[in-house]
């Protein structure tokens, strides 16, 4: 098959050399923050919420995403590991794998048709014309550019992020300066209540999925704590900055609908500002849902298809994704979200930092910088704690389901662990062409 794009390490360890420094990363996460879906969250939650209460509903979320971010993206830091990759010795083995690989790219593809349906509702707004052909024109870039990996999203990153902030200021200053601050901050919500356990839900829950395959992005970091500094960096920005904003700005005009607050506010240099933001947000979801597909090929069918390669796919299906609509499942998407990807991140944490009973392969390996030769192939109790956990927090009717299902995981696993029933199958080649062997996984 002819090399399309960059592979950029889809299932093998990025070397030492290939990593940047604290400030090209720390653009990276930045850009993170600079979505104008945070935009239409902030202004829904303003509209049903009090201004105190966005702010506790925004921190509370920030804190869960922050813990999540640092416990799973260190992991991935330290081994130079995708989220997928880092999950065969994190909890699931390599059969095990496949299955969250799956979960986790068709979240992603979605997100992507999300994003990019509120790029072409933008569009429209703006100029005319039909939005699925704005939709379809989005797709098909942003599927150009991440075929060409990291280095070139790391470049859009560097225009992206200096040209969002300065939208969010001239947002401020131009929409706000009609107001009284201090009257928006007191404002009544205007539309349905909106609970903080709800409002946290759907702040930690529509990003959680972003915290858990940060691997994706910190396996390019050199020292852990960079990427505790620059995530914490991004979650101010993202919820305090951007978030709040959206709230003052739905206060203000009354409406979620932030492509005609944006368009009040800044006009057309700014729609298209925000439209560079969204699209460098939308890269990263195109980009780990190839890393999870790469796993899933190859351990499903025993073959290795380049990452470029497989971004062509997805990006064609999630541009055809947003092309008919997505965007109206947007809110039962993120319901979702918050309850069926949380555990995996318990699981990886709890097996990754406390139970260690798979991660000998890695530290065996991690000097040199090579994958290990072998992997365990299923970790039944792994899937059995997935599912309870998902169950808790669908079904529980109290607390923040979130918060609910990750802690459920990573107790349960730990406990289990304890008690010996984490119990890999057996032992088998970490690509599924070479031999299997059949022996037990040692568990202590």
């Amino acid at each position: 098959m002819a090399k399309i794009g960059r592979d950029d390490y889809s299932l093998s360890r990025v070397p030492r050399t290939e990593r940047f420094g604290f400030f090209s990363m720390l653009l990276q996460w930045l850009a993170m923050s600079g979505s104008l879906s945070q935009f239409v969250l902030g202004a829904t939650l303003g509209l049903g919420m009090t201004f105190q209460n966005a702010f506790l509903s925004f921190t509370l979320g920030a804190v869960i995403l922050e813990v999540v971010i640092f416990a799973v993206g260190a992991a991935g830091q330290r081994e130079g590991l995708s989220m997928t990759l880092l999950t065969r010795f994190a909890g699931f083995g390599r059969n095990g794998s496949t299955l969250v690989s799956l979960v986790i790219a068709v979240s992603l593809i979605g997100w992507f048709g999300v994003q990019n349906g509120i790029f072409g509702t933008s569009m429209t707004a703006l100029v005319g014309g039909p939005s699925w052909l704005w939709c379809i024109l989005a797709g098909l870039a942003l599927t150009l550019l991440v075929m060409y990996g990291f280095k070139i999203m790391m470049w859009l990153a560097k225009i992206a992020v200096p040209l969002f902030f300065g939208l969010v200021a001239f947002s401020i200053w131009n929409e706000l300066s009609h107001h009284s601050i201090p009257d928006l901050v007191n404002m009544p919500p205007a539309g349905a209540a909106i609970s903080i356990p709800a409002a946290a839900t759907i702040i930690a829950g529509g990003y959680m999925t972003g915290a858990i395959t940060s691997p994706d992005m910190t396996r390019f970091n050199r020292k852990a704590w960079h990427v505790m500094a620059q995530s914490s960096c991004s979650m101010i920005l993202s919820e305090y900055i951007v978030g709040m904003t959206g709230v003052l700005l739905g206060h203000a005009a009354g409406t979620s609908n932030v492509s005609k607050i944006v368009l009040g506010s800044s006009g057309f240099i700014g729609l298209i500002i925000v439209i560079l933001a969204t699209a460098k947000i939308n890269d990263w979801n195109l980009y780990s849902s190839s890393l999870g597909v790469a796993n899933f090929v190859q351990t499903v069918f025993g073959k290795k298809v380049q990452r470029g390669v497989i971004t062509v796919a997805i990006g064609i299906l999630g541009t055809a994704l947003s092309a008919i609509g997505f965007l109206d499942h947007f809110k039962d998407f993120l319901s979702l979200l918050g309850v069926a990807i949380p555990p995996v991140g318990g699981i990886i944490v709890a097996e990754y930092w406390f139970v260690r009973r798979l991660r000998k392969p890695l530290d065996d390996t991690r000097e040199s910088g090579a994958m290990p030769a072998q992997v365990a192939a299923w970790v039944p109790a792994s899937l059995v704690v997935w599912a309870i956990a998902f169950c808790v927090g669908k079904f529980v009717p109290w607390g923040i389901p979130t918060i609910n299902s990750l802690v459920t995981a990573l107790v349960l696993y730990s406990v289990l662990a304890l008690l010996g029933l984490v119990r890999p199958s057996r032992l088998v080649a970490m690509e599924p062409s070479a031999a299997p062997h059949n022996n037990p996984v040692p568990t202590h």
